[in-house]
């Protein structure tokens, strides 16, 4: 994914255009954020973890850690939980803090005839951390170089929900033995047909059926519109 936006980079990379980005996240209300990640992580049925799926690690509901989201700079995701992990040591608060967590997912594109997968993060500019919260360790954390502060609840951070992070946990588990497609699709987008018996002809998206990852497409053929069922990545936006 040249690689996109939302590609997974274990680097990290210092430049002023992951700043600004930044800067326009700043602008959203801590309750829109935490509205975003929260919805994303609602169960969908297409979701639903089946028989024989692989189980992620659970939300442990005894435990006094529980799971917040801290907003960071895009891009610097890895090097905030670098940072979080050699703060802990040298601060003495490693006993507080869990696990860091930097949802990623598997996806898979259609390059010159050939699947390629990759990974991408599934919320550029946040990192999930299981903490035992107190004010010391709040203030420790958002003090953190390049983390802009927790998101929802102000100075009381609201944490996440155990269907919630149970859902974060499965999604990045099952996208390793069943990457997503890279492209999302809606009805009347334009695509062109890149791989089958249609390629290089152009034509609309009619239906989208996401649990199955096909499109119905629309093709003039002969004069005709005629549909024409197409996996995801048979087609590209055009």
């Amino acid at each position: 994914m040249e690689a996109e936006e939302n590609d997974l980079s274990f680097e990290g990379a210092d430049s002023d255009g992951q700043v600004e980005e930044h800067s326009q996240a700043e602008e959203q209300s801590e309750a829109e954020q935490h509205a975003e990640v929260s919805a994303a992580a609602e169960p969908q049925a297409a979701e639903t973890p089946a028989e024989g799926a692989p189980k992620a690690e659970g939300y442990d509901t005894s435990s006094p850690r529980k799971w917040y989201i801290i907003h960071t700079y895009s891009g610097f995701e890895n090097k905030v939980k670098e940072s979080l992990q050699t703060r802990a040591d040298a601060f003495g608060f490693a006993d507080k803090i869990g696990q860091i967590l930097i949802p990623t997912e598997e996806v898979v594109e259609l390059r010159n005839g050939k699947k390629v997968t990759s990974k991408r993060l599934v919320y550029p500019g946040y990192v999930l951390v299981e903490m035992e919260m107190n004010d010391e360790l709040w203030h420790a954390v958002k003090n953190t170089p390049r983390v802009t502060g927790f998101v929802g609840g102000g100075n009381s951070p609201v944490p996440l929900s155990a269907d919630e992070v149970n859902q974060i946990l499965y999604r990045q588990a099952s996208s390793a033995e069943r990457p997503r497609p890279k492209m999302t699709f809606e009805k009347n987008d334009p695509v062109r047909i890149v791989d089958g018996p249609f390629a290089n002809f152009s034509g609309k998206v009619d239906e989208v059926n996401t649990e199955r990852g096909t499109l119905r497409v629309m093709v003039t053929i002969f004069g005709r519109a005629t549909p024409v069922e197409l996996e995801f990545l048979q087609v590209e936006k055009g």
